[in-house]
């Protein structure tokens, strides 16, 4: 297998996936004739066509707003949001329609519509170019959500979700995009959507992450004394409570990490679920490293902001000695 990075695997995945179906198209602002601002479109329209690659102007809710109409007309749409903060003007589309047509027409209507985006920090942008809300979104009911944080996953989740019947949001992390490089499956790869990956094997304590996140684990995991679990959930909507629920069964322990806000973050549900159905299993408190409920700071700041393996290595030393 090749080695790509995460966002060559990102190109990867949608050459292949546009050569399978003549009804995916992507569309987004600078996707086409720039190939998108982190180059992950880049070839599509000189191999598909300006017609199924969309160069469209700068209005988020006027994207996703014109993929409900393609994707009722048949079509598979794959809209990229140029950075995560600039998806918030179309959450009005994403609430009111995007996730209640199959509901809305009792299941008659599929909805195949897949929203890209890079999410998160690491890379020292403006403002308003860093944020984590995956939360939004797992809380909308009838929309999937999955996070990567390896270029082999990148490539099969997206996979996954411009095939699924349902709309699905796919994050980037974008610290990630170009480093580190793995291993990518030539050719057509698909990742089940709703089913987690064990990153490492441990025995004393769980390490629960998601995208860039799950890379400051396996760091924090190196700096621990005990022998540490790092759980990679992959998809946050569907759940895969199984995979989640027997590391913790194996361990006792528990550490949930996010780079988003703590109050009402998507740590808090997985703490929730730990905690409903593990019990009897735990050997000491659940413990979450988050960022801050403050706006995403400034790139001279965002070091003291994102969590680092110290905290979480931290964390888990509390949970280890409790």
């Amino acid at each position: 297998m090749a080695e790509k990075t995460l966002v060559d695997a990102v190109n990867d995945a949608l050459h292949v996936e546009m050569e399978r179906d003549a009804t995916i198209m992507v569309m987004g602002e600078d996707v086409g004739r720039a190939g998108g601002v982190f180059r992950a479109t880049a070839g599509l329209r000189d191999r598909f066509g300006a017609d199924r690659c969309v160069d469209t102007p700068l209005a988020e809710a006027g994207i996703l707003g014109t993929a409900v109409g393609l994707a009722m007309a048949g079509w598979r749409p794959v809209c990229e949001m140029q950075y995560e903060s600039f998806s918030y003007p179309c959450l009005d589309q994403l609430i009111t329609h995007v996730g209640r047509y199959r509901w809305r027409t009792g299941g008659a209507m599929e909805f195949p519509l897949t929203i890209r985006m890079p999410t998160g920090g690491g890379v020292r942008a403006p403002e308003l170019h860093e944020d984590s809300p995956e939360a939004y979104y797992v809380h909308t009911p009838g929309v999937k959500v999955a996070i990567p944080s390896t270029p082999a996953d990148a490539k099969g989740l997206l996979a996954a979700a411009i095939r699924d019947p349902d709309p699905v949001v796919v994050m980037e992390p974008k610290v990630l995009y170009r480093s580190p490089r793995g291993e990518v499956p030539e050719g057509e790869h698909v990742v089940p959507l709703g089913r987690a990956r064990i990153a490492r094997e441990g025995a004393d304590v769980t390490l629960v992450a998601y995208g860039a996140m799950v890379h400051t684990c396996l760091e924090a995991a190196e700096l621990l004394d005990a022998s540490a679990e790092v759980v990679d959930i992959r998809t946050l909507k569907p759940l895969d409570e199984e995979t989640l629920l027997g590391s913790v069964a194996k361990t006792g322990r528990a550490v949930v990490v996010q780079e988003a806000p703590r109050v009402a973050g998507f740590g808090a549900e997985l703490v929730a679920v730990i905690a409903e159905k593990a019990i009897l299993d735990l050997q000491g408190p659940i413990v979450r490293v988050t960022g801050y409920d403050v706006p995403f700071p400034y790139w001279s700041l965002e070091h003291e902001y994102v969590p680092t393996s110290e905290r979480v290595a931290a964390a888990a030393r509390k949970v280890l000695d409790y």
